[in-house]
């Protein structure tokens, strides 16, 4: 069957997608990879059979897990990033986000952008207003049920050219080819509905330190913001 997309595999995948979906609900932790499988529906091959049964593997294997919410500040935050260019096939890039309460982690998601992006800038660009769009529809919920926030929500992207995009009035020639609706993430910064920051991916100490080598920077330790000694790098 390696390779094959006959009806029976059709029909089971075509039966487990769906349940997996409605799993990511509760478990965020596999968003990306029920998006990755989803995509492929109307024509599932054994390669794509196998990713389902990992998924169930790792759900069979964690069915204790789940998320623990605690009491915490009335404070919105979120993190978004892009793959950009992540699919191969498309060279489409997927948006992943997550939304906090506190710090209870209480919306999220994973989808494939509706456009192909010209720049890792653009990608991220399109992922934040994703984000922003989520955030205002929570914040209107939490001032349906009158509970309203202390201080804006606060958007965290790793991308500083799409921070700068949203915060700095001046239109760019560069970046006309944005579309106008993704610029509703500007609009809300500049009305101060939310801030944005960058946040970055951290290292563990050795591939810190073998970046560092190689980017002839000398040892983490004379690094400012790098690792102190080596027994904080381990």
């Amino acid at each position: 069957m390696i390779g094959s997309s006959d009806a029976l595999i059709q029909e089971v995948y075509k039966f487990l997608i769906p349940a997996q979906a409605y799993l990511t609900f509760t478990r965020p932790v596999i968003a990306f990879a029920v998006n990755s499988v989803c995509q492929y529906m109307t024509a599932p091959t054994d390669s794509h059979f196998f990713q389902v049964k990992r998924i169930l593997r790792y759900l069979q294997g964690t069915l204790q897990y789940g998320i623990n919410f605690s009491l915490g500040p009335m404070q919105l935050s979120a993190f978004s990033d892009a793959d950009w260019a992540g699919d191969a096939s498309t060279c489409r890039t997927t948006t992943g986000f997550v939304v906090f309460l506190g710090n209870n982690p209480i919306s999220w998601q994973s989808k494939k952008q509706g456009s192909v992006s010209c720049s890792s800038t653009e990608a991220d660009y399109q992922a934040l207003a994703n984000t922003a769009a989520d955030i205002v529809w929570i914040r209107q919920v939490l001032a349906y049920m009158h509970e309203f926030l202390p201080e804006p929500p606060l958007l965290h992207c790793d991308n500083l050219s799409a921070l700068t995009l949203s915060s700095n009035p001046v239109f760019y020639l560069q970046i006309k080819h944005l579309d106008i609706d993704f610029h509703f993430i500007r609009e809300r910064v500049q009305h101060k509905d939310f801030h944005v920051q960058q946040f970055t991916k951290g290292l563990h100490g050795p591939i810190f330190s073998k970046h560092c080598i190689n980017l002839r920077l000398g040892h983490p330790a004379e690094i400012e913001g790098g690792c102190l000694a080596k027994d904080t790098c381990d």
